[in-house]
Formats: C-alpha cells, structure tokens, sequence
C-alpha cells in the first residue's frame, strides 16, 4: 500500500478527491497526514476523514530553506512513500526536493509547459488561446518544469472567465492525480524513470 502526505495552502478540493478515492476498498494508496503552510480550509478535510496534520506557517520562519527545513522534518516523521503538492502555493526549497525527488509530485491548471507559474489559468486567457489544459508533474527545482506524468486539454470557451475556466479544469485535475497516485501504487508509473 502506498503512503501519501499532501501539502496544501487553501480550500484542499483535489486531497477531498484524493481522500475520497482512498476511502474505496481497492484503492492501493492511503493518506498518512496532511501538510499546510497557513491555516487552510483543506484542513477540514483531513480531520473528516481522521488523517493527522500539521501546519508549518510560512510566516514564521525567516528564509524558505528554515521553513523547508521544518517540512522536512514533518514529512520524517510520517516517512510516506509519495509527496503530494495539492495547489501548495509556495516553492520548494532546493534542499527538500533533493531529499524527496523523484517522489513529489504536483497538479498545474494548465497544459504544461504552457503557462508555468502560479497564474497558469489566468495567463491563458490573457494570452486567448482555444486551449488549456491539466497536468501532473514530478516536482523539480524549477517552476513546473519537472517531468510530465500526466496531461489533458481543456477547451476554453468564449465567455470564459478565470472563475469559470478554473472551474472546468479542477475536475480533470482530480481525475488526473487521483489516476497518477493509482498508478505510482500499483507500479505502473516508475517515477525514477519519469
């Protein structure tokens, strides 16, 4: 059975997927705890379902690699098998995702390597394109540069705003990982040869 931990930073609607599909009998991974850098409402999710936490609150340390660090430290204590980022809105320190790579792995609302970064959804629409997308990266140094696990495009429609467009790729983010975290379980995926 593969052991996940999922870092989040708000409301946690792709670990609600994640916990939901855990929750099914035949599902080979299970959450282990749940991570956030600021208290989130994804929290609640984990408490629902009787997944242990922690927060470490990004304000309280003076540089990322101390606050990376103090993750690092979390993440020993529960020693999962896979790293989940679940829209976690900070980089990763260098140092922790040498110590955890190829095992961290995180969704994008975009059709990577097209519109990196922390504004993938808006950034599309101002650029107009048709499409967009979703994505399942192995987490690198850079920002969603790391391998592709997994993708699928989303259309953009005419009246779209960044509401309604996020709206439509949220689920096929959810299906995508759900899918990836399936398949790293079971051995289909070998994220070392990603």
């Amino acid at each position: 059975m593969l052991t996940v931990a999922v870092l989040i930073s708000g409301t946690g609607s792709n670990l609600r997927a994640l916990l939901d599909a855990a929750d099914e009998p035949d599902y080979p991974a299970r959450i282990v705890v749940v991570g956030a850098d600021r208290e989130a409402d994804g929290l609640a999710h984990a408490e629902e379902y009787g997944i242990p936490s922690f927060m470490v609150p990004w304000e309280r340390f003076e540089s990322r690699s101390a606050w990376g660090a103090e993750v690092a430290a979390q993440l020993a204590v529960w020693q999962p098998d896979l790293v989940v980022l679940s829209g976690l809105m900070r980089l990763l320190p260098a140092e922790l995702v040498d110590a955890w790579s190829p095992r961290i792995i995180n969704t994008h609302p975009a059709y990577l390597p097209e519109f990196p970064g922390a504004h993938g959804v808006r950034d599309a629409l101002t650029a107009g394109v048709t499409q967009t997308g979703a994505s399942v990266i192995v987490v690198d140094n850079g920002v969603d540069t790391g391998p592709i696990l997994a993708q699928e495009r989303v259309f953009v429609l005419p009246d779209d705003d960044e509401h309604a467009l996020h709206a439509r790729i949220k689920p096929v983010e959810r299906r995508l990982l759900i899918d990836v975290v399936r398949r790293v379980a079971t051995g289909e995926l070998d994220l070392a040869a990603s």
